[in-house]
């Protein structure tokens, strides 16, 4: 009897893709037929977000329309494992919930579903993490590939249920890393992007203390043109990792400090680490050390408690440290966490306007910073090709995919090659060249 035939949707982030993607490469090892199309394949894996409300709507959006079709659902991911019992309760077309951490036994999960079993998967402490030996299949360009270091976190944020659907942190040793960096190098990938929650507390947990910077080292003798870093926290970037960035070449000076806030006592009231130590010094230290740092933050606005003067010293903060990107998110209430009942929630159209205010202080500078790139020559990792027009797509080292502007360029080149490109315009967000002739 042919096995059937399984389409995966993935929802939420980088991380949420790298499980789909062990899903994906476990599935055709075990010589399941993956479908592109939801609407040939016979199951569907829906690997949903639960991070935010905006990131459980679209994920609801997706099983419901999926169960509109008529199709057979395999819920996966953070939502499964936030809202078990309600999605098989709400779902009759779920035939399975699979946990965030449960990812890796999807064969089985099949094969139970397949013999009439409605199939609940789910760790209730999320501890598994894969490793270079968990078959994957990627889904990004082929320039470019998630590393997952760790999975989990250790830190309770009051405004984040990531540890509820995560688990604490766990760490992959460095050489199990190094031995997949080296995998996907062989596969062509120019572009290694690290990830994990804090990817500066990297190797807390197995080696006692924090070991970005020994990683960061290793990594630097794979043969991979560009290793950059998202989430690291501040103060996790010691003189030991600034030295380590600043000496392996391959390690590109990109910063993602997702900061949420500039004011000590939001900071204090988030229940972040460092509370009120993200200040001035901090940012000024990091640009004096790593001098052609790009800088990358993320920031929530109308977290229970801001007054005006808070999110004025918020937009000061901006205008004075001018990051090169900066996300805005407006505040989530999520019922696991303590800021969901905190007294003072701010409005909903308040909490936009100082969004909608934070971004239009950024976008000039924003603007000028790529400005400052006119007349450059760079490199380019070239990702898509537009068929109708024939201009190529592809980022710059200041880019990181997804979150970030793009290159338009013309000229040729093969996709999943870094060339050189003399950048002639600029806008907001992206920028314009072409190709050099000594490419």
């Amino acid at each position: 009897m042919p096995k059937p035939s399984i389409a995966i949707s993935h929802l939420g982030c980088e991380k949420n893709r790298i499980d789909s993607e062990h899903m994906l490469g476990l599935l055709v090892e075990a010589g399941y037929e993956v479908d592109s199309n939801e609407e040939l394949a016979d199951y569907v894996v829906v690997n949903t977000c639960s991070f935010i409300q905006a990131a459980r709507e679209e994920s609801v959006r997706t099983l419901v329309e999926l169960a509109e079709a008529d199709k057979k659902i395999i819920i996966a991911g953070c939502m499964a494992q936030h809202f078990q019992e309600q999605l098989l309760e709400e779902l009759p077309e779920a035939v399975a919930v699979v946990g965030s951490s449960d990812y890796q036994k999807i064969v089985d999960v099949i094969e139970r579903v397949e013999q009439g079993e409605r199939v609940k998967e789910i760790s209730p402490e999320p501890t598994y993490i894969a490793d270079e030996n968990t078959p994957r299949y990627r889904t990004t360009t082929e320039g470019v590939a998630y590393l997952r270091v760790a999975e989990g976190c250790d830190y309770r944020c009051a405004f984040c249920i990531i540890p509820h659907l995560r688990g604490n942190q766990r760490s992959r040793s460095i050489e199990s890393i190094v031995t997949e960096a080296k995998m996907l190098a062989d596969q062509g990938v120019k572009e290694l992007i690290l990830i994990s929650q804090i990817t500066t507390n990297y190797g807390k947990d197995i080696y006692g203390e924090p070991k970005l910077a020994e990683l960061l080292r290793e990594l630097g003798k794979v043969n991979v043109p560009w290793i950059r870093m998202h989430y690291a926290y501040p103060t996790g970037l010691t003189p030991e990792v600034v030295a380590a960035i600043q000496e392996t070449p391959n390690v590109l000076p990109y910063l993602d400090l997702p900061l949420q806030h500039s004011h000590p006592e939001v900071l204090r009231s988030m229940n972040r680490p460092w509370q009120g130590r993200v200040n001035d010094d901090i940012i000024q230290r990091l640009k004096r050390e790593i001098p052609d740092a790009v800088l990358r933050t993320t920031l929530i606005v109308g977290f229970p408690g801001e007054t005006d003067a808070h999110f004025e010293h918020l937009t000061n903060f901006i205008q004075r440290h001018e990051f090169d990107h900066v996300g805005v998110f407006t505040f989530s209430p999520e019922e696991e966490t303590p800021a969901y009942s905190l007294p003072e929630q701010v409005p909903q159209a308040i909490m936009n306007e100082r969004r909608d205010r934070l971004m239009a202080i950024q976008q000039p500078i924003a603007e000028r910073k790529n400005q400052g790139e006119i007349g450059k020559t760079v490199d380019v990792l070239i990702e898509q090709e537009n068929p109708e027009t024939g201009e190529l797509i592809g980022r710059s080292a200041r880019f990181s995919p997804e979150v970030d502007g793009l290159v338009y360029v013309t000229g040729e080149a093969h996709l999943g090659s870094i060339i050189q490109v003399k950048i002639t315009d600029a806008d907001v967000y992206d920028l314009y060249g072409k190709i050099s002739m000594n490419s």
